[in-house]
């Protein structure tokens, strides 16, 4: 949230978040010392030097640690990845950095799987190289990947979604296992956001990012979470949540990220969790009257061994939230992954 500027319009900053997810492994199997958690704090800080981006807050369970930036989150646990990066910074470029670290101090040397995904920017010609088009990103992450597959979800023209990912089939024709292990990512991504409730992410109306977490209701949203939270001078917001414990309620390594750009201008708002549940109706529905959007993007991930493995094609019966009516669904079943698109807007008052 660095970006912003002092007073409202004067200067834009882009809400919308370049979101990477790597998963690794070892070609031998042999994984049981791996773990990206022995990279050292100091050497994921030099790393995201070149994102341009830097640590705020840090909280970790036995399974997550997670990093509140200066733009959005980063999440790490055993063997996944998590770059989440708002603004005009540049995640894909520390790919080759990133992969070095991973082998020499963490011992995985191959990527099991690869998600990049972001919504269109609102202003992608302030995006710097190689992030001012899709093409060019997918350039870049073909230039590490060999069996890569890019997508785009919805209306090129207005709302859309980016994604890539690796190919199902793989290289040279031969299937890849793919993550085995339960898996889901639900993402609702909101702009025209209720002027009221953005205010609440200001200095002017909360006093610190507590204060703000509570008034707006963030803190209900999904229960025993332990939040790290930060609000920003003059305006904007960032959570990271991370499970308390394991249970029946929060599976280990949940988490939830929340990351606001209150200026009316460029309202936005984004609401991430791996929480598995088996319907997703709920959770939706509370973050949609929590932030009053005007419009919003639904993804959902669920691979075959996930609780939510449902929730896609439950999802794409569902054509309206309240007063929130469904203009676009897209569906795709990945070899491994189930995954659905939606984009909603307000009714007209």
């Amino acid at each position: 949230m660095a970006d912003v500027g002092g007073s409202s319009g004067v200067q834009y900053f882009e809400g919308v978040e370049k979101l990477l997810e790597i998963w690794f492994t070892r070609n031998d199997g042999a994984v049981k010392q791996c773990d990206l958690r022995k990279i050292s704090r100091s050497k994921w800080e030099s790393l995201l030097k070149i994102v341009r981006c830097e640590v705020i807050s840090f909280v970790r369970n036995e399974h997550v640690d997670a990093y509140v930036l200066s733009e959005s989150s980063m999440f790490i646990t055993n063997r996944r990845f998590i770059l989440k990066t708002c603004g005009t910074t540049t995640p894909l470029l520390c790919l080759k950095p990133l992969l070095m670290l991973v082998e020499q101090y963490a011992g995985f040397n191959e990527v099991e799987d690869v998600f990049y995904s972001r919504k269109n920017f609102k202003r992608p010609d302030l995006q710097l190289s190689p992030h001012k088009a899709f093409e060019q990103e997918v350039a870049v992450l073909n230039s590490f990947f060999k069996d890569g597959a890019a997508y785009c979800m919805g209306n090129m023209i207005e709302d859309c979604w980016y994604l890539y990912t690796l190919n199902p089939l793989g290289e040279g024709n031969k299937a890849r296992r793919g993550i085995q292990e339960p898996d889901q990512t639900l993402e609702i991504l909101m702009s025209d956001l209720d002027p009221d409730i953005m205010n609440v992410f200001t200095r002017e109306e909360s006093s610190s990012a507590a204060e703000a977490t509570q008034k707006s209701g963030i803190d209900k949203l999904i229960p025993n979470m332990v939040i790290d939270d930060f609000l920003f001078e003059p305006c904007g917001y960032s959570m990271n949540g991370i499970s308390k414990k394991a249970g029946p309620e929060l599976a280990a390594g949940c988490y939830m990220t929340i990351h606001i750009t209150p200026e009316p201008e460029f309202s936005y708002v984004s609401f991430e969790s791996n929480v598995p549940q088996s319907s997703y109706k709920e959770v939706i529905s509370r973050v949609l009257e929590t932030f009053q959007p005007g419009k919003f993007v639904i993804t959902v991930f669920a691979n075959k061994a996930s609780a939510a493995a449902a929730s896609p094609k439950e999802l794409e019966r569902h054509t309206s939230f309240g007063d929130w009516l469904r203009h676009d669904v897209q569906y795709c079943r990945f070899k491994n992954y189930d995954l659905i698109y939606a984009f909603y807007s307000k009714f007209p008052s």
